[in-house]
């Protein structure tokens, strides 16, 4: 039940701007939750990928002394991918919100 509501919102989330290709949740351990994906993406892999580069992004802004890791960006020739920690709070924000605002939102209650 729980996965159908989040599927539902992630459905919901992929729907509001044809630029959203796909979306997911990812435990820590890279599990897939939920996810929207596209045919012929391996959920599996995709969950494994997503929590070893936020993994990274989080000791690389540690050892750099670069503070809480807040999103991880990957830029390619044919899109982008954008992958942050959501807690034990998950914020969704309209498409003209700032990303770099979305984690001063965290505190709002579900």
């Amino acid at each position: 039940m729980r996965q159908d509501m989040l599927t539902s919102i992630l459905t919901d989330l992929n729907g509001s701007s044809a630029d959203i290709e796909a979306s997911g949740i990812i435990s820590t351990d890279g599990l897939m939750v939920a996810s929207v994906l596209p045919a012929g993406l391996d959920e599996d892999r995709v969950g494994a990928m997503s929590a070893a580069m936020l993994s990274l992004g989080d000791r690389t802004a540690m050892e750099l002394a670069r503070g809480e890791l807040e999103q991880v960006l990957i830029k390619g020739d044919k899109g982008y991918v954008l992958m942050a920690y959501a807690g034990d709070q998950a914020v969704m924000a309209k498409p003209a919100t700032k990303l770099t605002s979305v984690r001063d939102k965290r505190s709002i209650q579900r």
